[in-house]
């Protein structure tokens, strides 16, 4: 057997561009935050993580431009050895007091923390619970785990009756880490955090809260999932990216202080890869520095989503229930989806398009999310963009 046969039958792709429907991999040549071009024309931006709108802020731009005039563009080293910079301490000292914590390490992606932190942590004869509809990020760190004779065990999406249903298969007495993300990346939902809390305690389980999705979105002036309940004395690790909110690249991890020295350490995603760049931990100072002064860009941010919302929800369309940044359209077809995705662009509004099997049958969608800096104006062309596209494909 061939082991590039499988490329070569694969062909899915291929034919949704013949159709001229390929919605993946769109080179965008300028981005001024709600409005990118693309092919040569304007469109709308409505797919875009930038939460808060501050890729294309001044103060972030020039931040990461007398970054590399300063240090240079690369570290050439890991965090272990020569790849640590000032600029790495003073995110992780800000970050640490923002999130109201002991400690944060930093990751070259957001991705990559999972993979620092679940198999470092995890080991043989112990347990990582995990919520089935977790990013793929937690799904990687989950099975590298699994690799290394952790035991993995998943509980149904937010279900934490059924939670305390796996829970029961393992002996109390033993090490177990609870992992779920804070705002799922999908449908926008916020996971049952109090209850999560409540199971730990009661079945002896640390927790581990993806929060890329969370940052900037809930709790008291975007400090994510535990500050939205109250309970950040309770969630014993925090996770995010600098991917979003933070309008930049890379990870974090934020907790105890003798937990992130363990993982600083002993995690071989941290030890064998090059630090985050300059321009890169600059930026997302920036962008910290920005959220901390003006705070209410989360709640503009929350009131587009909401507007939107509740205006595709009264022309009729299926949208998931959430208050978040993420407004998800339900479709329920891979071929309806795709021909919703096109019409919507040639309209002038991008959205992200998401297909089976990344999402049970019937679920496939338009995932829409939505920046503080969206004016009414690029909302309510959305929203009537998606109304003449919904009538014309018989969606409403």
């Amino acid at each position: 057997m061939d082991l590039f046969k499988k490329c070569y039958d694969f062909t899915r792709a291929d034919e949704i561009k013949a159709l001229g429907m390929y919605p993946y991999f769109r080179a965008i040549e300028e981005n001024e935050g709600p409005v990118v071009a693309i092919e040569g024309r304007k469109i709308i931006m409505a797919g875009s993580n930038n939460y808060l709108g501050l890729t294309a802020h001044p103060k972030v731009k020039e931040a990461a431009i007398k970054a590399i005039e300063k240090y240079g563009t690369g570290c050439s080293g890991s965090r272990y050895l020569t790849g640590t910079l000032d600029l790495h301490i003073e995110l992780e000292e800000r970050l640490a007091k923002f999130f109201n914590t002991e400690a944060v390490l930093l990751f070259s992606t957001g991705y990559q923390s999972a993979q620092g932190i679940i198999p470092t942590l995890v080991q043989r004869g112990e347990f990582v619970i995990s919520d089935k509809d977790n990013h793929a990020c937690i799904v990687a760190g989950n099975l590298m785990a699994k690799g290394a004779t952790a035991d993995l065990l998943r509980y149904k999406h937010n279900d934490m009756a059924d939670l305390e249903r796996v829970l029961n298969k393992v002996p109390k007495e033993t090490a177990k880490l609870l992992v779920s993300d804070g705002v799922f990346s999908t449908g926008g939902e916020i996971v049952d955090l109090p209850r999560l809390v409540e199971l730990a305690k009661e079945y002896n389980a640390k927790i581990l809260i993806d929060d890329a999705h969370s940052v900037g979105v809930i709790g008291k002036g975007g400090r994510g999932t535990a500050s939205e309940f109250n309970l950040e004395e309770e969630v014993d690790l925090t996770m995010g990216t600098f991917s979003k909110t933070f309008a930049s690249l890379g990870g974090f991890v934020a907790g105890k202080a003798k937990v992130i020295d363990y993982l600083k350490h002993h995690s071989p995603a941290l030890i064998f890869s090059a630090s985050p760049t300059p321009a890169s931990v600059a930026a997302a100072l920036a962008a910290l520095d920005i959220l901390e002064a003006e705070p209410q860009r989360v709640k503009q941010l929350v009131d587009n989503a909401n507007y939107v919302r509740n205006n595709l929800r009264s022309a009729g369309f299926n949208v998931l229930e959430g208050r978040t940044g993420i407004v998800p359209v339900i479709v329920g077809d891979d071929g309806l989806a795709f021909q919703m995705w096109r019409k919507l662009y040639d309209a002038g509004v991008f959205v992200n398009v998401f297909i089976s099997p990344g999402v049970p049958q019937g679920r496939q969608m338009m995932r829409t999310s939505y920046m503080s800096t969206h004016e009414k104006v690029h909302l309510d062309a959305i929203i009537d963009t998606f109304k003449s596209v919904g009538k014309e494909i018989g969606l409403i």
